[in-house]
């Protein structure tokens, strides 16, 4: 896999999801233990960036005006519900451990699942000749598989960095490691996925 034909997603990595005082960190705790999940998700990024692929991330940010003309039901209405990730709120600020580098994107107008969703990722990507897309994030069976997805439909190489993901179980996390995930593309660990990539 060549450096310069990668991009690596990074979602969510928010003090909603990450850090104590999160609003939602209760839920991911445990598997952030488990996996390792922060700790990996540095060293993919900085793994990444060392051997010149592109590294963008992908915030969620709750946007009224979206929600505004189309109905919020099931997951994000509870975000709503809950206050979480709103523009301007400790929240929502993307984690210190994995702040931006000065190459790094960062992708606008996340505010649903899927990354590409009322975003500019396709666009980051494409302007970039990316042809493999690689993802780590929150929550693996929402967001990740959702973005996995689409990436799959556009077109793109895709590979998730398991051990830079993290559910709310186990449970949820294997099944989409086994069940889904390798029906769109890869899935690796971050050990692995770099001996992959090509500087």
């Amino acid at each position: 896999m060549k450096a310069k034909e990668t991009a690596v997603v990074l979602i969510e990595f928010q003090n909603e999801f990450c850090k104590q005082g999160g609003k939602l960190y209760d839920g991911v705790k445990g598997e952030i233990a488990r996996q390792g999940t922060i700790s990996n998700a540095v060293k993919l990024a900085e793994g990444a960036r060392n051997k010149g692929a592109m590294v963008v991330h992908a915030p969620f940010l709750f946007n009224e005006q979206y929600f505004g003309d189309h109905k919020m039901v099931g997951i994000v209405k509870a975000v709503a519900d809950g206050n979480a990730f709103r523009e301007g709120t400790w929240g929502a600020e993307i984690i210190d451990e994995l702040k931006p580098g000065k190459k790094d994107r960062v992708v606008t107008g996340k505010c649903t699942l899927c990354g590409f969703n009322n975003t500019d990722l396709e666009k980051t990507i494409k302007d970039a000749r990316i042809k493999n897309v690689v993802i780590g994030g929150f929550l693996t069976n929402f967001c990740v598989e959702s973005t996995a997805r689409t990436a799959y439909d556009k077109g793109y190489s895709v590979t998730v960095i398991k051990n830079a993901t993290a559910a709310t179980s186990p449970e949820e996390q294997n099944y989409v490691e086994q069940k889904i995930l390798p029906l769109l593309g890869q899935t690796l660990t971050v050990d692995e996925f770099l001996a992959q990539l090509e500087a």
